[in-house]
């Protein structure tokens, strides 16, 4: 579903996360695809890719979650300019929004909010309900979330109050 919505000559922020670094094993046949990442594995799916042109951004490399961060990579992020980003997150529900372990990984996705003109969350059902340490994003700051089906059917109802769902 996620690689659907990237087409040739799109600029893409692809968050650290196992499920944004699942988008990138989908774009083949895609052309000029610029993205922005401070994963480490995004990078190493990408790079299989010659047709992906792929910055990484550098920073501390932080190996719980195989990303970079810190002021290193939130300069590099606020250099660009990308039709959508792709952010990931340790828990979400209709109360806290989004929420990270960690808070500079929170600053890194917030960023990317920021910096794109769409901004969707991949989340497996299974982080619905949970919460992290720190809240950085609101449901209303997301074009939309994009989940598996495993998601009860009042928990979508109570997300749709806020933003789109996509269960895939």
């Amino acid at each position: 579903m996620a690689a659907s919505m990237i087409g040739d000559e799109d600029t893409v922020m692809l968050e650290a996360g196992t499920t944004a670094a699942t988008i990138v094993r989908y774009l083949g046949g895609r052309r000029g695809v610029q993205i922005v990442t401070n994963s480490a594995l995004v990078f190493n799916s990408a790079r299989a890719n010659p047709a992906l042109n792929v910055i990484l951004t550098g920073g501390v490399f932080r190996r719980e979650s195989e990303s970079f961060v810190g002021p290193t990579a939130e300069r590099a992020i606020a250099d660009f300019n990308t039709r959508i980003a792709f952010v990931g997150t340790d828990g979400f529900s209709s109360d806290r929004g989004l929420t990270a372990r960690f808070v500079e990984g929170a600053q890194i996705a917030s960023l990317m909010c920021q910096r794109a003109e769409e901004t969707w969350l991949v989340a497996d059902s299974t982080k619905y309900g949970q919460a992290g340490f720190v809240s950085f994003l609101s449901l209303g700051q997301l074009t939309g979330i994009i989940t598996d089906s495993g998601l009860p059917a009042e928990a979508v109802k109570a997300l749709q109050e806020h933003t789109r769902v996509c269960v895939v």
